[in-house]
């Protein structure tokens, strides 16, 4: 024991404490390096009208005080579409409260000052576009920012003789300028340009928006616990969230453990441990140290999914139960997967002959995320209930199942952990064999049918 155990710890630091890994993992603090509060905008906006009806709709739409009411009413639609499970949890501490607004107020950012100036609609076009060039150049620049220029058609408001279509207007944008304020300015055109063609018709546009206006209450879903707000991306993302933890936890320590074989086998390294262990216990400890390596990296992800959550109050709709799982699919995915792994590694010379081997296993490990959304969307359909008890391919299939809008009956989580357990179980007993022939191998690489020879003869 003590042998798989020295074993075990040098195959986990070895893969920790290489450049790759730690690049791998500093990646998840850089979410909190991102400044999440937009800069704030302030410049001009110039305008050749020559309608002479859209500038003053468009300044309107653009002072201050309209922005904050528009962010109001985008803060009740969200508040109106929030999962009423996510409403009692943010409710339920000042904390959760605090965090919601913070959030949506860091996605808005501070409120634009922007100024509109109109222009001469006979002034040359260069010459009026020629501040955006400049406008991100401080020694050229004089004056106010320009942020965009807007040339309003003639026949914007009034359609001209003989045509069907309304003209339009166009816009001219500085360099880098951040694509909300040019939402912002195309929402204000259309909201003037509309005023006025309804204006010019004599028609009344509350009338209009009354006539064509269909509200879309969201969905409520129904169990017989009750009903709920339907969340259709929570519903969307939260199997896919759990599936990836899972495939990049257990691909990633299982394709250390393939090369870190091939490396100790291709430097004759394995023939000085092979005299101090025997394969088995050499095997043993490469998979119990890449399993360190794997949980680590579980750990990681998750934890940051979880502060992710914790972030925007909505730690309260993840069933602390699918964290028990997802370790209990990550054990038994991993050391089906691993065993493949150290198979292979052993039967092969160089990465680049592991390339045929190992094609067909990661068709299969591929499979549940190929089958995503289907199996998201219907749950219990045969198919998905057929690959949960599929090894390896079961273990993700679950998991997504569990996480879905409609879990599984306990039974079939219960016989899919069994499942999974024997087929982890034999994928050791037979991939040990290979191992412990193919260590110590050399020349051509072998075929599927000269690993099942090996299976069979030892």
């Amino acid at each position: 024991m003590k042998k798989i155990f020295n074993v075990a710890s040098r195959e986990f630091l070895s893969t920790v404490m290489t450049k790759g890994f730690m690049i791998g993992i500093s990646v998840l603090v850089i979410p909190r390096m991102i400044n999440r509060t937009p800069p704030k905008v302030v410049g001009e906006i110039a305008i050749m009208d020559p309608t002479g009806q859209v500038t003053e709709g468009l300044r309107a739409y653009l002072q201050p005080e309209r922005f904050v009411a528009r962010r109001e009413e985008s803060s009740r639609q969200v508040a109106e579409a929030t999962p009423e499970a996510l409403k009692k949890v943010a409710a339920s501490t000042p904390q959760g409260q605090e965090a919601m607004q913070r959030q949506i107020a860091a996605a808005f950012g501070e409120v634009p000052q922007i100024d509109l100036v109109a222009l001469n609609p006979a002034a040359d076009l260069e010459q009026a576009k020629a501040p955006l060039k400049t406008a991100g150049n401080a020694s050229k620049a004089t004056g106010p920012k320009r942020l965009a220029l807007i040339v309003v058609h003639p026949d914007a408001i009034r359609r001209a003789e003989g045509k069907e279509r309304f003209g339009s207007y166009d816009l001219f944008v500085r360099s880098k300028l951040d694509d909300r304020i040019e939402s912002d300015i195309r929402d204000g055109l259309r909201e003037a340009v509309i005023e006025k063609r309804v204006q010019a018709s004599g028609m009344s546009r509350r009338e209009i928006e009354a006539l064509t206006r269909v509200d879309r209450p969201p969905s409520r879903t129904v169990t017989e616990e009750g009903e709920r707000t339907t969340n259709m991306v929570f519903n969307m993302m939260m199997p896919g969230a759990f599936m990836f933890l899972l495939l990049i936890s257990s691909m990633t320590s299982g394709q250390s453990l393939l090369t870190t074989t091939v490396e100790e086998k291709s430097s004759r390294v394995v023939e000085v441990l092979l005299s101090a262990v025997s394969p088995l216990e050499l095997m043993t400890g490469k998979i119990l140290g890449q399993m360190g390596v794997g949980f680590l990296v579980l750990a990681l992800y998750a934890g940051l999914g979880m502060v992710a959550l914790f972030s925007f109050a909505m730690l309260g709709l993840l069933d602390p139960m699918l964290i028990i799982f997802l370790v209990v699919y990550f054990v038994l995915a991993y050391f089906t997967i691993a065993a493949f792994m150290a198979a292979i590694g052993s039967a092969v010379n160089e990465i680049r002959e592991a390339q045929t081997l190992m094609t067909p296993v990661m068709l299969v490990i591929m499979l549940p995320m190929i089958l995503w959304m289907p199996i998201s969307r219907e749950p219990n359909s045969l198919l998905a209930i057929v690959l949960s008890f599929i090894p390896p391919v079961g273990n993700f299939v679950m998991l997504l199942r569990m996480s879905s809008i409609s879990p599984p009956p306990g039974w079939q989580v219960g016989l899919s952990i069994v499942v999974s357990a024997a087929g982890a179980a034999l994928a050791v007993w037979c991939c040990a064999k290979i191992f412990r022939i193919g260590l110590l191998m050399f020349g051509k690489p072998p075929s599927f049918g000269t690993l099942m020879r090996w299976i069979r003869m030892s």
